[in-house]
């Protein structure tokens, strides 16, 4: 028991993992933009059996008040981040709860407490579970839901997590463009300028294995110098890359090359949660025929650009730009084809001034803003 009669309990077994996983349903209101998530998909994410606990280890907890959850919190340790970092970093996650600051104390106890024991001087978040999954608190954004596989959340979030000593560490951005945009001149005049010797093609599913290591050797490549970026690997990426594509044509993720060597890819994945939204987190006994049926047939109307990448060797040349435009060029067709409206490129880093200058030529704005937080332990 803790102040204010809230208990929290660590996520140990089944129950406590269905409570963790049903808290949000007791944070949200109706007038709230969230969208609940599939419970079974969030079952599946925290499964041993994921390719990211082979380098990742977690424990959660749930606040609970009256026996009900109404808070929770994971703590994160990534040994791929400790290997490539070496600063003794951990993070959290998962993180919603109701409006009261006694919760959030409770939680963050337990969480820093449990990365402090394990050698941990500085923790960040929230990742859940690492930054190549759902990253950053929203704090700018809150009158549309958000795009799947990107964090709900509720203002007064921030409030809470400053007055524990959290600091801003890095902004991310969610940019809006539409699907059917019309190239401007400058794009037209640089995709012009492409070398002959540049092809885009889609993804060959018939080859996919192969065709999933070349996009995660473009990724990791692309992302090697950015800010928090650590490796996909191969297991982890493929589990990823097939749960993908069992959403989306082949059009969806196209590929540049550059005398014959893969140098660009991009994906778009349609906007999951207009389908699972009214579904309130189940598939039985009906929502899987709904969900089939909305993913199959009348299809959403909105996808998000999740993944994108250009070969570092091409960052500082006029080919970094062409190649990036050549690959969102790419898709207006298959998406205009499928009846998207609205795309929305995210995360976007606050410091990369090229990739939000390419957005803002193609008639983008930005529609939210996700924070990443740090405190020295």
């Amino acid at each position: 028991m803790s102040e204010e009669g809230v208990f929290i309990e660590k996520v140990a077994n089944k129950r406590s993992l269905r409570d963790f996983i049903g808290v949000p349903w007791n944070v949200y209101g109706e007038t709230d933009n969230w969208v609940p998530p599939l419970k079974i998909e969030r079952q599946m994410a925290l499964s041993p059996s994921q390719g990211v606990f082979q380098h990742l280890s977690w424990s959660g907890w749930v606040a609970y008040e009256n026996g009900v959850p109404v808070g929770r919190i994971s703590a994160q340790i990534d040994q791929s981040h400790l290997a490539k970092r070496g600063d003794k970093t951990g993070f959290f996650g998962f993180l919603e709860a109701v409006d009261k600051q006694s919760i959030f104390n409770e939680l963050f106890k337990r969480a820093e407490n449990w990365l402090k024991e394990r050698g941990i001087s500085q923790v960040m978040g929230p990742f859940s579970l690492n930054i190549n999954q759902e990253v950053g608190l929203l704090v700018d954004g809150f009158d549309t839901d958000p795009y799947f596989m990107m964090p709900n959340g509720l203002h007064y979030y921030a409030s809470h997590l400053e007055n524990l000593g959290y600091e801003k560490e890095m902004d991310l951005y969610a940019y809006m463009i539409k699907a059917s945009f019309q190239p401007p001149k400058v794009m037209c005049k640089l995709l012009r300028s492409m070398p002959k010797s540049m092809t885009i093609r889609s993804i060959n599913k018939k080859d996919l294995t192969n065709e999933l290591e070349i996009i995660r050797n473009i990724f990791n490549d692309a992302w090697s110098e950015n800010w928090g970026f650590i490796p996909f690997g191969k297991t982890e990426f493929q589990t990823i890359g097939r749960e993908m594509l069992m959403l989306i044509p082949d059009t969806f993720i196209q590929i540049a090359s550059i005398e014959g060597e893969p140098a660009a890819f991009i994906v778009l994945l349609p906007n999951v949660n207009e389908a699972v939204k009214d579904l309130n987190g189940k598939l039985w006994p009906t929502g899987w025929i709904k969900l089939l049926y909305r993913l199959k047939i009348t299809y959403p109307k909105s996808a998000r650009i999740p993944l994108m990448g250009v070969r570092k060797k091409y960052h500082d040349t006029k080919l970094g730009p062409g190649l990036a435009l050549s690959v969102v060029n790419a898709l207006r067709k298959p998406a205009t084809l499928n009846l998207i409206d609205d795309v929305e490129m995210s995360w976007i880093l606050e410091n990369n001034s090229a990739m939000s200058n390419i957005i803002k030529i193609l008639g983008g704005y930005r529609s939210k803003t996700y924070r990443v937080y740090k405190k020295n332990l």
